[in-house]
């Protein structure tokens, strides 16, 4: 009967156990409730396919999609001190850092880089919303001073995706400093005549939407990214109002002027890269003359006749022309009638 024991029961035994299946193969679209699963989603860049929702995305993800080839150098940023005010509530403030970093791998919610998009230098930053919430403190405020330093020291366009809660609370008056540091380096910009260009991706608000969020030379979004400084339902308790349908959606804000182009994931790189070159007025390579002909439609040649003279040779004489001459070839032409 050991047979029975040391065989078959174990088989039976491994049939009726669950099999552990990891928990992120599906992940569920919030507007349809569709279950997408996960390869397909990132094959397509985070965009549902069928609902075309824009997910959130990794900020290293979001820049290897955004520069050439996926290469791109990270810009180093300065360290500060990472609880200035020994803030503590349910936990310690470096206890959340520790986890934060443990999670994404990030030192902090912003990182900056410098790559080449459509081969153009660019200087690009983005907030990445899985540490803290992509909340604005001291280090995430030192990371867009430099992005737009170097972008500066470089002569390039600055790009900011933008993802984030607002200020970040642990920090208190030292992360509302960042507000008007940030404003100096994006008038930093705009004295060196370097287009700034933010893209707006879900959620963006609070303090960094009252700063260098809505100080951008043009303002792009994704599609229906929340956009705004308070929520809606803070908006509603406090007016004691039912909102519009899609208030503070990218796509509410565009019809409202507060932004300028509402930009699907996928066409972001081609849309910003033809941005940057008409505001830096980079040089447009012209076809070349072999393609201009090939292009051409081919055309059945009319027969010559007197009235299609070409009256160039008349001109270079010097002789004045002829006045009747003028009225007649300025005068409709009779098509040729069939013989």
């Amino acid at each position: 009967m050991n047979w029975i024991n040391n065989l078959v029961r174990p088989k039976i035994r491994g049939l009726l156990q669950k099999r552990d299946v990891p928990e992120n193969l599906w992940i569920k679209c919030p507007e349809t409730g569709e279950m997408v699963f996960h390869r397909d989603l990132e094959a397509n860049q985070w965009v549902v396919p069928s609902s075309g929702h824009h997910m959130r995305i990794a900020g290293k993800k979001r820049l290897e999609l955004f520069f050439d080839n996926g290469a791109y150098d990270v810009v180093e940023t300065p360290e500060v001190v990472a609880d200035p005010l020994k803030f503590r509530d349910e936990k310690r403030y470096t206890d959340r850092l520790r986890e934060a970093r443990s999670k994404t791998g990030l030192n902090d919610a912003v990182t900056v880089a410098t790559g080449l998009l459509k081969g153009m230098p660019v200087t690009a930053a983005v907030q990445d919303f899985a540490f803290m919430g992509g909340s604005l403190g001291m280090a995430a405020g030192e990371a867009v001073l430099t992005g737009l330093e170097e972008a500066v020291r470089r002569k390039t366009p600055f790009v900011l995706f933008v993802a984030s809660g607002g200020a970040r609370m642990q920090e208190g008056i030292l992360s509302l400093m960042q507000m008007p540091r940030t404003t100096i380096g994006v008038q930093m910009m705009r004295e060196a005549g370097l287009p700034f260009l933010v893209v707006f991706t879900n959620p963006t608000t609070g303090g960094v939407t009252a700063s260098y969020a809505m100080l951008g030379d043009v303002h792009l979004a994704e599609p229906g990214a929340l956009i705004g400084f308070a929520g809606p339902r803070v908006i509603e308790q406090t007016i004691r109002e039912k909102l519009p349908e899609g208030f503070q959606r990218s796509e509410y804000l565009y019809d409202h002027g507060m932004v300028d182009l509402v930009v699907h994931r996928h066409d972001l790189p081609e849309t910003i890269a033809r941005i940057c070159a008409v505001l830096m007025q980079t040089p447009v390579s012209a076809p070349e003359p072999e393609d201009l002909v090939a292009a051409e439609p081919e055309t059945s040649e009319a027969p010559a006749t007197d009235a299609t003279a070409d009256p160039e040779p008349e001109a270079a004489t010097g002789a004045a022309p002829d006045k009747d001459a003028g009225d007649e070839e300025t005068a409709p032409r009779e098509a040729p009638k069939a013989g």
